[in-house]
């Protein structure tokens, strides 16, 4: 399921995001409760909760070393 993309994806992909659900609480609503409640959830997360880590040909999500 998709939503309108927030500002981090925006630029990327201006049609859409995919609906992400970050918590077991939202997880168990979307698979249990009522679409009325559910559908709640279908919104862009939000801009701080993502982050570019790659861009263009090298995609690779390097881990910084400790």
């Amino acid at each position: 399921m998709t939503t309108t993309p927030n500002s981090v994806v925006e630029p990327i992909h201006p049609k859409a995001m995919p609906v992400i659900l970050t918590t077991n609480e939202e997880r168990d609503v979307w698979m249990r409760a009522s679409w009325d409640e559910a559908k709640a959830l279908q919104r862009p997360l939000p801009d701080d909760a993502l982050r570019i880590v790659a861009r263009g040909a090298d995609k690779e999500d390097k881990v910084a070393e400790r």
